[in-house]
């Protein structure tokens, strides 16, 4: 057995992929329109894992957009996605600068909390050992859940 994909159920395809590509910072791997059953299949993957994920080969994000507008909620919500990244700190501070709301500030210079316009949680943690703490983030407080 092995890992292939998360599936995430999007209102808004173009704000998705704003955020999981040009703020998170994932790449498209592959777009799919299907009229017939009016949906679109986007996969994304890791920066540097585009080869791999396009040999299916590599954990990606499979962002469905169901056409027709529909409500999710509860139920069809999963705890969250994550993410390793090299340097916590300057992902947090990306995003932010973005206009995403850090839910759960890195702190403890290993992990942090956003969410997707969809409300889907990403943890984000720091490769390796934590950072030491640092400001402006040691001291921010949580915003909304994460």
């Amino acid at each position: 057995m092995r890992y292939l994909h998360t599936m995430v159920r999007v209102t808004d395809l173009d704000a998705s992929i704003a955020f999981y590509c040009d703020k998170l910072g994932l790449k498209q791997v592959s777009r799919r329109d299907y009229e017939a059953g009016r949906y679109t299949l986007v996969f994304l993957c890791a920066p540097g894992d585009e080869e791999l994920a396009a040999a299916n080969k590599a954990p990606m994000v499979e962002l469905t957009w169901n056409w027709d507008p529909e409500v999710y909620e509860g139920g069809r919500n999963f705890g969250h996605l994550a993410y390793e990244v090299d340097d916590i700190y300057a992902a947090c501070q990306r995003l932010k600068d973005g206009g995403v709301v850090i839910n759960r500030p890195p702190r403890d210079g290993r992990m942090a909390f956003v969410r997707s316009p969809d409300n889907i949680s990403i943890e984000l943690l720091q490769k390796g050992g934590a950072q030491p703490p640092a400001e402006p983030w040691a001291s921010m407080p949580n915003v909304g859940v994460w």
